[in-house]
């Protein structure tokens, strides 16, 4: 990975999926049936190991957990259950009216498509990681 004249990286290196993986992952808490798609969303959104060199008030406020590193056998293993996860599936039991459908992932007062929400940050989620994947990158969790 190449980076910017102040260390950033490429827009194509960054993945900003707003709320929707946090609504995604609420939604398969505790479902047998989402399970292995709950785990791979909470260590995809939690990351693994500190990497305390991001852990500086430049880039980093202390109002959430510091930066975390997903090394690449991580990235190989959420990428894998992303892929086999089955969205339509997973989301089979998602209510169609557009209220319960929000209250169900937790996103009360959302104005929208929950579903297509959901569908299309959980499509870019699993790009991102298999590009990383593919390239033997690590992947940085940082929630802002």
């Amino acid at each position: 990975m190449t980076t910017g004249p102040n260390g950033e990286p490429p827009p194509d290196d960054v993945l900003d999926t707003d709320w929707a993986l946090w609504g995604l992952r609420r939604y398969c808490r505790g479902t047998a049936r989402c399970a292995p798609l709950h785990a791979a969303l909470d260590r995809a959104l939690s990351g693994d190991a500190d990497i305390g060199f991001l852990d500086h008030d430049e880039v980093y406020d202390g109002c959430t957990d510091p930066p975390r590193l997903l090394a690449p056998a991580a990235v190989d293993e959420i990428t894998r259950a992303l892929l086999e996860a089955d969205i339509d599936q997973v989301l089979a039991g998602l209510p169609d009216a557009p209220a319960a459908a929000a209250s169900a992932v937790g996103f009360q007062g959302f104005r929208g498509d929950v579903r297509v929400y959901l569908v299309e940050h959980f499509l870019a989620l699993c790009t991102f990681f298999r590009g990383a994947r593919l390239r033997g990158q690590c992947v940085i969790v940082w929630i802002d």
